[in-house]
């Protein structure tokens, strides 16, 4: 009989960001996906709020975190993966194309030296089928590459976390122009998710809820099947080439995110500020007439 995770999401309002909490009721193990690390673009300063409301729940209701998973190097937000890593345990995991993305972005931003694209930094990499335990619960970690090289899906009993791969039905599914992004991937890595049981809960990254009349309150949860039927982007009948030249028109009307260039060269250091200078300071890159 499938277990059902208890499962608790945090919304954050200001990047439009879900971060997950899944936990096995009977061992009180517990794995956290997405953690979000508020930045204020303005005045370059960092808080914990976000991640801090992850930690209390996780002290009130007395879990031990074993995971904190990345489903990619997210261009939206900074990971909290590291500031939660210090209060609360648990391995930081990713999949293990991450290296790509740490060549490509190594480059653009020319880091230190001491840098260097092998994952170390984290202390998991998943490859693709990889099976892992949280508690009781069973997961498997998939690679489903399009809107990153790098991007991994967790199925954990009856509930996969999408990460950016795909979004509730009404808004469809990522973009594809990223570094490494490829729309023919995409379809294919959504196709491989939506071939799941339809009963399965889907739970996405982030929502964009539509805006003008009917619009709804943010929402994070779907199923396979309502994905399949309402999904605007990719529902059944809609093939490959035809998602394509959709996404491939869209994305070239997207602007930039807007943190995309200060989040990645936290992310891919799984969520370490970048070392800090002579003056004790750390400071972040932006490379300029690159993008």
């Amino acid at each position: 009989m499938t277990t059902r995770a208890d499962i608790q999401a945090f919304f954050d309002p200001a990047t439009w960001t879900v971060s997950y909490l899944v936990a096995d009721t009977a061992t009180r193990r517990a794995a956290v996906i997405d953690p979000v690390l508020d930045f204020d673009f303005k005045s370059g300063r960092t808080a914990t709020h976000s991640a801090d409301a992850m930690a209390a729940y996780v002290a009130a209701h007395g879990l031990a975190v074993d995971w904190i998973l990345e489903t990619h190097a997210h261009a939206d937000h900074l990971s909290g993966a590291r500031y939660l890593q210090q209060r609360l345990g648990g391995r930081i995991a990713i999949g293990e194309h991450i290296r790509e993305v740490q060549a490509t972005f190594k480059k653009l931003y020319n880091l230190e030296r001491g840098f260097l694209p092998d994952g170390s930094q984290f202390d998991h990499l998943f490859h693709d089928g990889e099976t892992f335990s949280i508690g009781g619960l069973q997961a498997t970690a998939l690679h489903v590459p399009g809107h990153t090289p790098a991007d991994m899906a967790y199925l954990i009993e009856d509930a996969v976390f999408a990460g950016d791969t795909l979004f509730m039905p009404d808004v469809g599914t990522a973009r594809a122009d990223f570094p490494g992004g490829d729309a023919r991937s995409l379809y294919r890595s959504i196709r491989r998710l939506l071939a799941l049981p339809p009963a399965t809960r889907v739970f996405v990254c982030h929502d964009y809820p539509p805006k003008g009349a009917g619009s709804r309150e943010p929402a994070w949860e779907t199923t396979v099947a309502a994905q399949r039927e309402h999904n605007i982007h990719v529902h059944d009948g809609i093939g490959e080439d035809a998602f394509v030249a959709m996404r491939q028109a869209r994305d070239a009307t997207l602007e930039v995110p807007t943190l995309i260039l200060p989040s990645i060269q936290v992310n891919v250091r799984a969520g370490q500020l970048p070392p800090a200078d002579d003056n004790g300071v750390a400071y972040l890159r932006i490379p300029l007439n690159t993008l």
